[in-house]
């Protein structure tokens, strides 16, 4: 039986079936072969749930991978993932935290006091997100996981312009009140160049143990809808079930906790689904070319 601090399977030395995101001489993390965008214009969708277990799901496929808060006004990333301390630095690197076999880094890891605000202008959140990308030593990676804070500001803009991406992964909930809202972030993206790897439906349904029947608490359909406007597939519909919450609380995501129930096996079956979308996408490239100079360009960095 499976227990919350049972080990992923090792990951492979090399895994040289992947191609991995084009990477030019300015990348800036030129050993991480895809970058994952997991984003949503909406709050409270579960996104960093989603977040949190497909980074686990991906190393239980076997591949070697890292998490990186990008949210640096709500770091979810350490209560999910059960995980304090201080990330160490030898003067020029910083030496990401590890947990279940997964390299970390938020914000949350460097705050004296969890409760406090962080009230940072725009350059300041620039700053530092770039340092968490340009200076950890995040190693050899397959993937690197980046859990965006919901909306569509800096963090996007950051990143479009400095860094080449596989993708977003777009996390919504099925009702129209989410759905509003994540159409937005679909459209971000596209505008500055970053391609829609998919969406992933959380909190689709509700299993109920009496009848075994799917319940549509949300709606129906909402996740497919911001699919078809993305031109993306949908990914994957994760269920609602107590048991994502309770071990999200305890610091350990049901992927690594309850590897065996139906919720962790649609997370790895959301990753092997973000495998395949990442990897068709590197194949066959838009051909966008994005002004990471951070020029006088008053329109967005994007040339086609």
């Amino acid at each position: 039986m499976s227990t919350p601090n049972s080990p992923a399977p090792p990951a492979a030395a090399t895994n040289p079936e992947l191609k991995g995101r084009p990477r030019g001489n300015d990348d800036p993390i030129p050993n991480v072969r895809h970058v994952l965008l997991v984003m949503s214009g909406k709050g409270g969708v579960g996104k960093s749930t989603v977040c949190t277990n497909l980074a686990l799901a991906l190393k239980r496929h076997g591949y070697r991978v890292g998490l990186l808060d990008a949210d640096m006004y709500g770091p979810s990333i350490p209560t999910m993932l059960g995980i304090n301390g201080r990330p160490t630095s030898d003067g020029e690197h910083i030496t990401p935290l590890e947990r279940f076999g997964v390299k970390l880094m938020s914000i949350g890891f460097l705050l004296d006091d969890p409760k406090a605000p962080v009230v940072w202008r725009g350059p300041m959140l620039h700053a530092a997100l770039m340092q968490f990308v340009k200076d950890v030593n995040w190693g050899d990676l397959d993937f690197l996981v980046l859990d965006l804070p919901p909306g569509t500001g800096d963090v996007m803009l950051t990143l479009a312009q400095n860094l080449k991406t596989s993708g977003g992964v777009v996390v919504t909930t099925p009702q129209d009140v989410a759905t509003a809202d994540v159409y937005k972030s679909v459209a971000m993206a596209r505008k500055v160049g970053i391609p829609m790897l998919g969406v992933v439906e959380n909190q689709s349904y509700f299993v109920c143990n009496k009848c075994d029947e799917r319940h549509f608490i949300y709606g129906e359909g909402g996740g497919q809808k911001v699919a078809d406007q993305a031109g993306a597939p949908l990914l994957g519909q994760i269920p609602i079930q107590a048991e994502i919450r309770q071990w999200g609380d305890a610091g350990t995501p049901i992927v690594q906790a309850s590897p065996g129930s139906p919720t962790a096996r649609a997370f790895m079956d959301l990753a092997e689904a973000v495998i395949g979308a990442a990897e068709t996408a590197a194949e066959g490239s838009s051909g966008l070319t994005i002004d990471r100079s951070g020029g006088t360009n008053r329109h967005l960095p994007i040339a086609r």
